[in-house]
């Protein structure tokens, strides 16, 4: 398949990186240092599933070099998410498939809003991955896995042959029944843990092991989990539990992105976690007051990395 990734950080280049190394031909769009270093030595996987250096690897900053699409995977942050659906637009052909794999609850919504929604499945990632340098990927824990679908969940030829491809190149893939039921179940997890994580500037490890911000976090999952109840989305009543099972196996040092991005002064995803689920809530008459309590006391940090304050 001719495939591109746009957006080469931790998810964009473990994911493109092991579909080229399966023979496609994947481009990765990128920018600045982080193209520099992929134009000149390659891509750098490490990985606890494997080592992989992508050399030469096929990368640009500007996505009209590239022609004859079939699927491009969208792996940037996801505020950036409307621009990309804008400059990705004149560049889709017929049956070019467009998936977002970024954090958040309605990613389909916002690029369908800008592309022809025929082009737009629903999907989702799981991977801890990092940039660790310029050009080079560190893959430390998860199954790496992608879940995608239409969004009405039928099962179409383009998906079934997405599905096989992702599968050819060793990728853990589901092809979801239900794409809202399994957006809403990362989004739970994520949510969840990410800025929680920027607020006590805990580890998961250390968040789990203090009593008081366990249950915390497992308010914030309950609100979340009414929101999504209010939205109509069919999750199952023990999610909360299987969500946090998810987070105690992971490596006690795990940290999540938004957590890492918040503490270092970049502009992170706090808008489209716990500031949608804020949103939402009071759209919907869902109260969320500890989601509300992170968001307000991370906004101030958040504006001044954005230089808004």
């Amino acid at each position: 398949m001719n495939i591109v990734i746009y957006g080469t950080g931790g998810i964009g280049g473990y994911f493109g990186a092991r579909l080229a190394q399966a023979g496609n031909n994947v481009t990765f769009i990128a920018r600045g240092k982080q193209l520099e270093a992929i134009q000149k030595n390659g891509l750098q996987l490490k990985s606890v599933k494997g080592d992989y250096l992508l050399k030469p690897a096929v990368a640009t900053n500007d996505i009209f070099e590239v022609k004859e699409i079939d699927v491009i995977l969208i792996c940037t942050k996801t505020w950036q998410l409307a621009e990309v659906a804008k400059t990705i637009k004149p560049v889709l052909n017929e049956n070019t498939v467009v998936i977002s794999l970024l954090n958040g609850c309605d990613n389909h919504e916002v690029l369908s809003s800008i592309i022809d929604k025929k082009h737009v499945l629903g999907g989702l990632c799981k991977v801890v991955s990092f940039v660790e340098d310029y050009g080079v990927i560190n893959h430390v824990a998860y199954e790496p896995t992608i879940v995608f679908g239409e969004l009405n969940n039928t099962k179409t030829n383009r998906a079934l042959e997405l599905k096989n491809t992702l599968v050819n190149a060793g990728i853990k893939t589901v092809l979801a029944n239900d794409i809202q039921k399994e957006i809403w179940t990362k989004y739970l997890y994520i949510t969840t843990v990410s800025a929680m994580g920027a607020l006590t500037r805990a580890t998961h490890g250390e968040m789990l092991a203090s009593p008081y911000i366990k249950n915390m976090l497992l308010q914030t999952a309950q609100e979340i989990l009414e929101v999504a109840k209010a939205k109509g989305v069919n999750l199952p009543g023990d999610i909360i539990q299987k969500q946090f099972d998810i987070i105690e196996s992971l490596p006690y040092e795990t940290t999540a992105s938004l957590q890492r991005d918040i503490m270092n002064g970049k502009p992170s995803e706090l808008e489209a976690q716990n500031g949608t689920i804020v949103r939402l809530g009071k759209e919907l008459g869902v109260a969320t007051p500890v989601n509300e309590f992170i968001y307000y006391t991370l906004l101030p940090q958040e504006k001044k990395a954005r230089g808004l304050s």
